[in-house]
This record gives structure tokens, C-alpha cells and sequence, in this order.
């Protein structure tokens, strides 16, 4: 029983290598679950054998070899979530960047509308002052057009 624990730490050992995944901290997901289970927050399974009922019935060598199955078919789904978790990421990352660049966009229209609003201001300024100067000279031109006849 202890030799077969102590192949199955070392092909563990060996097996379980996820060096490059630095986003993902497998002890600390073991911890929060401990936590969990000591507050009671996670429900206890009985049936929470990782070998089937007839594994009682084989041999260690073949628990061994069922268990190191089991434990690459675990790390296989936790490489293809990783993998995924890093695509997410670099999505977020794509979309966050054209956000900021959406975002500076903005900015920058705005400040283009609050340009063109001052002018347009002015403009309407300098319009109604020759709207009055017009009418000013209109009055001015039949006055004299009255004082000619």
C-alpha cells in the first residue's frame, strides 16, 4: 500500500508539471476548497471514490495505473482550460486596448465639437452685428434716398 502511494506521488510528481502557467495556482484553489469544507460550505460525498466500485477488486498495480489515467485526463481538461483561460485573456487584453482607443477617439470629437460650437458662436456673432450694420446702412440709404427727391 505504501509503495503503491509512493509510485503514485512521484508519476504525480512527474506528471503534474505546469510550470508555465503563472495565472493559475492550483494550491490555492486547494486551500479555498479546504476552506470551504471546514466551514461547511461544501456539501461531503460519500461516493466520492475515484476508483469504481470494482476497483476493490484489482490489484494495486492496476489502481495505479487507473489512477494515472485519471490524473492525465485531469491535467489534459486543466491544459485545454488554461489554454482557454489565456485566449479570454488576450481577448480582454484586445478589447480593453480598443476600448482605450474608442475611448481617446471620443475625446478627441469632443473637443473637435467644442471647437467647432465656439466657432460657430462667433460666427453667429459676427452675423447678427452685420445683420445690424446692414440695417443700420439701409436706414442711412433711404434717409438720403428722401433727402435727394
Amino acid at each position: 500500500s505504501s509503495k503503491a502511494r509512493n509510485l503514485e506521488v512521484q508519476s504525480a510528481d512527474a506528471v503534474a508539471a505546469l510550470g508555465d502557467c503563472t495565472d493559475f495556482s492550483l494550491a490555492k484553489t486547494i486551500s479555498k476548497i479546504e476552506e470551504k469544507l471546514e466551514k461547511g460550505g461544501l456539501p461531503d460525498c460519500v461516493d466520492d471514490d475515484t476508483i469504481p466500485s470494482a476497483g476493490n477488486e484489482i490489484g494495486a498495480e492496476a489502481q495505479v495505473r487507473f489512477l494515472k489515467a485519471t490524473l492525465r485526463v485531469t491535467q489534459e481538461e486543466l491544459a485545454s482550460v488554461v489554454c482557454e483561460c489565456r485566449k479570454k485573456d488576450d481577448e480582454n487584453r484586445n478589447l480593453k486596448s480598443r476600448l482605450k482607443e474608442t475611448e481617446e477617439e471620443i475625446a478627441r470629437l469632443q473637443r473637435t465639437i467644442s471647437v467647432q460650437r465656439s466657432q460657430s458662436e462667433k460666427y453667429k456673432a459676427l452675423s447678427q452685428e452685420a445683420s445690424r450694420k446692414s440695417e443700420g446702412l439701409q436706414q442711412e440709404v433711404t434717409a438720403l434716398e428722401k433727402v435727394l427727391q
